[in-house]
């Protein structure tokens, strides 16, 4: 969900409760300038989220960044 700095400092409470259950981010002026996520839920799951379908569920936290930096690495 996205929603203005504005609408946000008026209706904290609200979103407070709404980020357990859904990411925010916060724009102002046009630009995002703040992301909140649910601090209960693990990186993995937050990833696996995102890109549901495209990452197996057996991957854990060190097998996705270690695919993450060997797309980086320079053969030489």
């Amino acid at each position: 969900m996205q929603v203005t700095a504005t609408e946000f400092k008026l209706n904290l409470g609200k979103y407070l409760e709404l980020v357990l259950t859904e990411d925010i981010w916060v724009t102002k002026n046009g630009k995002t300038v703040a992301k909140l996520i649910n601090p209960n839920v693990s990186a993995v799951d937050s990833i696996s989220g995102v890109l549901a379908g495209k990452v197996p569920a057996n991957l854990d936290r060190h097998c996705l960044r270690e695919e993450r930096l060997s797309k980086y690495e320079i053969d030489d």
